[in-house]
């Protein structure tokens, strides 16, 4: 297995304590620092956009029990150009780039040109930026930004148009990172046909604010003539793209333009991982070499407890406690915005115990060619103890598996 780090800078009160903003970001310095002493690979980061207190103010709250902000990280550029300055080795990830605001996929392709021919004027520089883009979670986001429906045929189909207007913009972005030459008719048109809604009755809902079409091409959210990104020489070695979307559609067509790893959430079904893993061995872009399974890392939620003084089944009753707490609070946070059905048949991919029982667990519910994306600061803002789970999952727990599948 390979052991990255996931960080959400997610500024929420826990048992009545929120830091302030420099205190989370000098949290996140002390933490990331540590992973790179401690061998991590990559230190992932939760990107977010706007307050997400002020927005439950809005006529269309998204997420309107949710405490604190979502998370602090708006640019994740800015933030590896730091993680660089003060690590040796760890490479940085973003958890994921909303390429559909600030700008859109013309933005972000070119921002991302900017930093690599930066990062790469040493000749000698191997580490890479990890860019995992998508659509933005939370629509408050994206509404800011000119990116919601328009009027109410786009408003009853959302659901479904925000992930062809994701297809479309991956695309553009993609090329454009490619160095291609690009307007926006050159790229797909986006059409809502009925193999995209869930039913029927869905579908006809859309229709008929349609008169009866049978294919509703919607007008595009990116309109430009033909441009190309500057800087264009930059060092496009230094550049891991990674696709947010669980669209096999968005996921294949990126590959044809560039190599194009994929995200899954904490929660995705083992058939559904395995499927993924089987098309992206045929899709995956040539020019990535073969595909491998850790090419898709696997978000992992640890609630690790080796503190000492305390007996085996004390530490293990104790990080079980901290994981309920801490599930509960998320979940109700999230209320209204996770559809129900998707929570009901969710893996449960949480390792909770020891090092003994998080090590057996890892054993037993991931390959061993698998990349685990750990999560030690999910509702946890005392940094020190983040810190302390990390060190003892890297000393207690890594060796523990490494021996388990020689």
């Amino acid at each position: 297995m390979r052991y990255d780090i996931f960080f959400s800078i997610c500024q929420t009160p826990v048992d009545g304590y929120q830091p302030s903003e420099a205190v989370m970001f000098r949290n996140f310095f002390h933490q990331i620092e540590a992973a790179d002493r401690l061998g991590y690979e990559i230190g992932w980061v939760a990107e977010s956009h706007l307050s997400s207190q002020v927005q439950k103010r809005t006529s269309e709250p998204v997420v309107p029990h949710w405490e604190g902000e979502i998370g602090l990280n708006v640019d994740i550029l800015q933030l590896a150009l730091q993680v660089f300055r003060r690590t040796k080795r760890i490479e940085v990830g973003s958890a994921i780039m909303n390429i559909l605001c600030n700008g859109g996929p013309v933005a972000h392709a070119e921002r991302i040109a900017a930093f690599l021919a930066l990062h790469g004027l040493d000749a000698s520089e191997r580490r890479k930026i990890h860019i995992g883009f998508a659509a933005g979670r939370f629509d408050f986001m994206n509404r800011a930004y000119g990116i919601g429906p328009r009027n109410a045929l786009e408003k009853a189909a959302w659901s479904v148009l925000k992930g062809q207007v994701m297809r479309s913009a991956a695309i553009a972005f993609c090329r454009l990172l490619r160095g291609d030459e690009l307007s926006s008719d050159m790229l797909p048109p986006v059409v809502l046909r009925r193999e995209l809604f869930r039913s029927d009755e869905a579908w006809d809902v859309i229709r008929a604010l349609a008169h009866g079409a049978e294919e509703i091409v919607i007008p595009p959210f990116y309109s430009f003539e033909l441009l190309q990104i500057v800087p264009r020489e930059f060092r496009r070695d230094l550049l891991d793209l990674v696709a947010g979307s669980h669209d096999p559609v968005v996921q294949e067509e990126v590959n044809r333009i560039l190599p194009a790893k994929v995200f899954n959430l904490s929660i995705t079904r083992p058939d559904v991982i395995e499927d993924t893993h089987r098309r992206m061995a045929a899709a995956y872009h040539p020019d990535g070499g073969p595909w491998q399974r850790d090419y898709m890392p696997r978000t992992v939620m640890v609630f690790l407890n080796e503190q000492p003084g305390l007996s085996a089944s004390e530490r293990r009753e104790a990080a079980r406690a901290e994981a309920r707490a801490a599930n509960v609070a998320y979940w109700k946070a999230l209320e209204g915005t996770v559809d129900p059905k998707k929570v009901e048949q969710a893996a449960d991919n949480a390792l909770v115990g020891d090092a003994e029982q998080v090590a057996n667990q890892a054993v037993e519910r991931f390959h061993r060619d698998d990349r685990l994306m750990l999560w030690f600061d999910f509702f946890n803002h005392d940094s020190d103890r983040v810190v302390a789970n990390m060190t003892a999952f890297a000393e207690k727990v890594i060796p523990r598996i490494e021996a388990a599948l020689r």
